[in-house]
């Protein structure tokens, strides 16, 4: 792919991200050709269907995800590593759900993104075991526990939007709740 069409690409897929992640099913192409400077065409040639750049844009979020993840997982400070985790997890998380349920609507949610979302659970599993043999997180806290408060806070986010003090607030808490007591 050329310089200029991989630019495209990303600027389209980082459109896409914030249209759907902002408006849900009443986000549109021509949206997200505006704000990515294209035209409709370049977006059409990249993702021959909405669904196909739905699609892309959910594989583009969870590959950020896991990258975000395994650099956290290389710092030096394991309980870091998971509040770092846990804060953009929340912060992008409506938008995530945005995607699902849009792509979910349309057909279901393809086996990639499904793959993505399992590779994506291994790396905050693999951040979060490091934080609890270190002794920086309890002992009993579940990869399940930590994906259920995340979206709890997630949800809520997408039906009600929250000040980011208050959502910071909110991840405060539920960070001081996993620590050893």
């Amino acid at each position: 792919m050329r310089n200029d069409a991989r630019h495209n690409r990303k600027q389209i897929l980082a459109a896409a991200e914030s249209v759907f992640g902002e408006h849900g099913a009443t986000g549109s192409t021509e949206e997200v050709a505006r704000r990515a400077g294209v035209g409709i065409a370049t977006v059409f040639r990249h993702f021959p269907t909405k669904s196909a750049l739905l699609e892309a844009t959910l594989l583009a979020h969870f590959a950020e995800l896991r990258r975000q993840a395994n650099e956290s997982a290389d710092t030096g400070d394991p309980f870091e590593a998971v509040c770092a985790l846990v804060r953009v997890m929340v912060e992008t998380g409506a938008t995530k759900l945005a995607l699902a349920t849009l792509l979910d609507a349309d057909g279901g949610i393809p086996a990639s993104a499904l793959t993505a979302s399992e590779e994506l659970r291994a790396v905050v599993d693999t951040v979060l075991s490091r934080a609890r043999a270190a002794g920086v997180v309890r002992a009993s806290v579940s990869v399940d526990e930590i994906y259920l408060l995340i979206r709890a806070l997630a949800q809520a986010s997408a039906s009600q939007p929250t000040d980011t003090v208050t959502m910071s607030r909110a991840i405060d808490i539920i960070l001081a709740g996993i620590q050893p007591t």
